[in-house]
């Protein structure tokens, strides 16, 4: 065989060999149903992790859907981002287009391992990053209290988004860089309350979403956590939460856990901006506990 030849075949062979990697690396490596835990679902829990997981914000329901109560996250309304428009599904129990048939095993997989009921990868504009932080019980009782909700018909809209197959499969690759699955522990050197203060940011709330800035590869920059960065929308930048207290946002945790409940309502202008309007409110369905709880970790990250 001629050198240019084996030059070529050479090629060629690597090239196949590295496609059948990154095919293998690409593919969703999803939870098993030994994995998952013998649990009793409190559907009361279900609730403040929903609100506190702003899950209504992204599932509320689309334009077209009017005569839906706006409180069930039935789907359907475009959720811009860089890369396209996102249509985030149906959440309620309805058998045919929402989630009513899916299994403990596919909502846990969706929603801490970003992997569909058929088996794709999901892009991480859904937060998945965070959730799959949380304690597995606390989505099942997520779960539990969306099937506790009113069905409705919304039958999914695909998302605008170039070459969706491709771009699912590269997720799979990024999950090997920038995903975590180790659940959040709490530190045993922190009041209990800064604890729960410390999980619902961390996990349900995924405030690390918006602000804490990412490196070249999407990935969360842990040097930097809570430190503010570019809106992860495209459009301006998000504030950093370190020092809050000692910069005169606020005048101490009390204060803050009042924006959280109230916002504009008494004047905390700030809760209204960058999309945090959405986010107040959801804050404001919480107990008082919870609020307070994420009022004192925030407060004391410096």
């Amino acid at each position: 065989m001629p050198r240019r030849s084996r030059i070529l075949t050479s090629i060629a062979v690597l090239a196949v060999a590295g496609l059948a990697v990154a095919w293998g690396m690409s593919a969703p490596h999803p939870l098993t149903a030994a994995e998952i835990p013998a649990h009793q679902p409190d559907i009361a829990n279900g609730k403040v992790l929903f609100n506190a997981a702003g899950c209504l914000s992204c599932h509320k329901p689309g334009p077209d859907l009017k005569n839906v109560d706006a409180s069930l996250p039935a789907g359907g309304s475009p959720f811009k981002t860089p890369i396209g428009t996102f249509y985030p599904p149906n959440l309620t129990p309805d058998p045919e287009t929402g989630i009513g048939k899916w299994t403990d095993l596919e909502f846990v997989n969706a929603v801490q391992r970003g992997i569909s009921p058929e088996g794709e990868n999901l892009i991480p504009a859904f937060p998945y990053t965070s959730y799959a932080r949380m304690k597995t019980s606390d989505v099942l009782d997520i779960k539990a209290y969306l099937a506790s909700l009113s069905p409705v018909v919304s039958p999914e809209k695909q998302a605008q988004i170039p070459a969706p197959w491709l771009l699912r499969r590269g997720v799979g690759l990024w999950k090997h860089i920038a995903f975590r699955t180790d659940q959040w522990q709490p530190d045993p050197g922190k009041p209990a309350e800064w604890n729960l203060g410390a999980y619902i940011a961390n996990g349900p709330g995924h405030c690390n979403e918006c602000h804490t800035p990412r490196n070249m590869f999407m990935a969360f920059d842990w040097s930097k956590q809570f430190a503010g960065g570019p809106h992860p929308g495209g459009e301006g930048k998000v504030p950093s939460l370190h020092d809050l207290i000692g910069r005169g946002k606020y005048k101490d945790a009390s204060d803050l856990a009042s924006a959280f409940q109230n916002g504009e309502m008494l004047g905390y202008e700030d809760m209204a901006s960058g999309g945090m309007g959405e986010v107040q409110t959801n804050l404001s369905k919480l107990p008082d506990s919870d609020v307070q709880a994420l009022a004192d970790y925030i407060s004391s990250l410096k």
